[in-house]
């Protein structure tokens, strides 16, 4: 491989130029080109001055991913940053793109710093569990002060050019090429002698309340351990010299990068990408996407026809009725006026949303033009079957149909056509056009060509799109139907649902299964009940409790009374004193006497049934592969990220430990707790699903 560095000389000032596409990561190679250049550069009389300059779209984007997880190799990146900022030259990036990571690190190493308008700036390493581990949290809080900089770091998020500015970060913001632009800059700073300017020869950040602000970021953090450490390595920039300051932050890297949260993270990282890559989708063409129909506009149907608009497509959305229409066409338009607040869009590309590319209609025929249809209707099999059975007769040839079914048999809704091949499952989250998981479900008739369109919406809708195939709830519910049945058992055993919801918010998930449900509604839990019924092992155990306030009309936040109580206008709840006593009485019916349960003890009894019930979906070739399940729970069902996913946390926790566990559980209960077979091959053979995850990708 040719040098990523390139070297050339412009009077006094040397040019080193960074090629090594698409975004100039920090890689081996890139690294020691810098280190030689920089010899180099020292080495010539006739050099004043260095410009460190990116080609292509970036500056640098940070850390090469390939070389996560491998031994380090010489020269890293906090040597380099030493290295450059100690040179008696004066150093210039001309920043363009992003500076990302150790991209800003870089660049922070420079004595001064210019950027085009358009660039963007961070230090992202709370995102992969990590902080800035070359100087980032010593070097930016000297220029934008101890708090800005722990925002900046804790969030993780991008600064643009002028507010970098504002804050130091950069020192001028000039239009241009970069390169002729950072060479102008140099040999300004020349011309007038300027002097050299090390960051790490500025003064510490001021001191503040370190404890406050350390217990601000973990609370925000809901147990991830990076933005503490953030703080705290930023409170050593303000007490120690910068050298010692520098031992301590890499002290706290090391620290990260070897605790499970890490390598949580650097697995969702690498997976949210790697799901929709799927080794049979190669070479084959997606269908024409441009017009798009929708069935429904209840939430869940403006949700999807908003990520259709934005997404830049023609959108006809079909309801019962001109009230109906109505309605939905003013759920959209409030979507899309968050859009517009959220500086997302225009007012001109919002009324031309609004106005000419949104059709509400009530007669089906209006689809006759469109190229892919999506169903939202009310989860039933019957209502799902007469809404194909429409679409079949009025859609062109070569429309992909598409139910939104969260539980439903896709192939029994695709017979309801004379296009099986024409028919896949497209399983949104609520509200459709925020949340980030698309569920495609392939039914066994799916046309390869289909399933590549629909990964090419996802893609366009700005989804993490995972395949699945066709049973009871697919990935996501199939597991959460589990899971949330074991919080049932452990409530009719004796613990609370308010235990159980606090113990899994403070293992990191967004809600508890008791709160979830009041937000989902408590309807959709009893007609599943129902729906099953017939068909239920005479072992299972099923809790009825709750039934009894469904039947009363109370269903959660939408009726002001579930699990919890919620005053119209607030967001905050209160335990609904019904509940203990509707307990109660299930279990002396039942003669169960409640013991008490530890918050480990509901924690782990969660997860294992998450992680067997996970492992199943894998064994049937429901999800392809386990990281596939863990994106799903990640994304889909508010999963701690730094936790990786539940089969990433089995293979953490260790699967001979989850599986004993499991075991010694199908003493109490036998029929719940049966082990997945393959848990115990893989136990039996010393291997884990992230050996599963390798096999798939190769």
């Amino acid at each position: 491989m040719s040098n990523p560095v390139s070297y050339n000389a412009h009077g006094p000032v040397a040019v080193l130029r960074i090629q090594n596409p698409p975004v100039n990561a920090l890689s081996q190679a890139v690294r020691q080109g810098l280190s030689e250049a920089m010899d180099r550069a020292e080495a010539d009389a006739d050099i004043k001055a260095v410009v460190i300059v990116g080609d292509g779209r970036a500056f640098i984007a940070g850390a090469d991913i390939t070389e996560f997880g491998k031994p380090p190799m010489e020269p890293n990146l906090p040597d380099l940053c030493s290295r450059i900022e100690a040179s008696p030259l004066l150093v210039i990036a001309s920043m363009h793109g992003v500076s990302l990571g150790g991209g800003l690190e870089v660049a922070l190493s420079a004595h001064y710093r210019i950027a085009q308008p358009d660039a963007r700036v961070g230090l992202p390493e709370v995102h992969l569990g990590l902080l800035p581990g070359a100087g980032g949290t010593q070097r930016l809080p000297r220029l934008t002060g101890a708090a800005k900089g722990i925002e900046i770091m804790t969030s993780g998020g991008q600064v643009k050019a002028a507010a970098a500015l504002e804050m130091g970060i950069i020192d001028k913001i000039e239009t241009g090429d970069p390169q002729e632009v950072g060479l102008a800059y140099a040999t300004e700073l020349v011309n007038s002698a300027a002097p050299r300017r090390a960051v790490s020869e500025l003064a510490g950040p001021e001191a503040m309340d370190w404890d406050a602000a350390y217990s601000g970021a973990v609370s925000k953090a809901r147990g991830q351990n990076s933005p503490g450490a953030i703080v705290r390595a930023v409170q050593a920039a303000s007490e120690l010299p910068f050298a010692q300051g520098l031992a301590r932050e890499r002290a706290l890297f090391t620290e990260l990068l070897q605790g499970d949260q890490s390598k949580g993270m650097i697995h969702a990282f690498f997976n949210e990408r790697a799901v929709s890559n799927l080794p049979e989708l190669k070479g084959v063409t997606p269908r024409a996407l441009n017009a798009i129909g929708v069935i429904g506009g209840g939430t869940m149907g403006a949700g999807i026809a908003t990520a259709a608009l934005l997404a830049k497509m023609q959108v006809v959305l079909i309801e019962t009725g001109e009230a109906q229409a109505s309605a939905a066409r003013g759920r959209i338009e409030g979507n899309l006026q968050g859009a517009l607040k959220r500086g997302k869009i225009s007012q001109e590309q919002y009324d031309a949303l609004t106005q000419d590319a949104l059709v509400v209609a009530i007669d089906y025929a209006s689809l006759s033009d469109v190229d892919l249809v999506i169903e939202a209707v009310f989860e039933n099999m019957d209502v799902k079957k007469e809404v194909f059975g429409k679409l079949d007769a009025v859609c062109k040839q070569g429309a992909i149909l598409a139910s939104n079914t969260s539980y439903l048999d896709v192939d029994e809704i695709a017979a309801a056509t004379s296009r099986r091949s024409d028919v896949i499952g497209l399983h949104f989250f609520s509200p459709a056009h925020v949340m980030k998981l698309l569920e495609i479900v392939v039914a066994d008739k799916t046309a390869l060509d289909v399933v590549a369109t629909s990964f090419a919406l996802g893609k366009a809708f700005g989804k993490i799109s995972v395949r699945a195939g066709v049973c009871d709830g697919f990935i996501g519910n199939r597991i959460l139907a589990v899971y949330r049945t074991a919080a049932d058992h452990m409530v009719l055993d004796g613990a609370s649902p308010y235990q159980i919801d606090r113990a899994l918010t403070d293992f990191g998930f967004a809600m508890g299964p008791f709160a979830v449900a009041d937000l989902a509604g408590l309807d959709i839990g009893w007609m599943t009940r129902k729906r099953k019924a017939p068909d239920r092992h005479a072992d299972e155990r099923v809790p009825t409790y709750i039934d009894k306030l469904c039947e009363e009309g109370h269903f959660g936040q939408k009726t002001g009374e579930g699990y919890y109580l919620y005053e119209k206008g607030q967001r905050a709840s209160v335990p609904n004193p019904k509940i203990p006593a509707l307990i109660a009485a299930e279990q002396a019916d039942l003669r169960i006497t409640p013991r008490d349960f530890s918050d480990e003890e509901i924690v782990r009894r969660y997860m294992c049934a998450m992680v067997n019930e996970a492992a199943k979906v894998v064994e049937e070739g429901i999800a392809r592969r386990p990281a596939d399940v863990d994106m799903v729970l990640l994304f889909g069902y508010g999963f701690p990220r730094y936790r990786g996913g539940p089969l990433k946390w089995a293979d953490l926790q260790g699967l001979d430990t989850v599986l004993a566990d499991i075991e010694r559980y199908a003493q109490e209960d036998a029929w719940f707790w049966k082990p997945a077979t393959l848990l115990k091959t893989l136990v039996a053979d010393g291997r884990n699903f992230d050996d599963l995850n390798r096999a798939a990708g190769k």
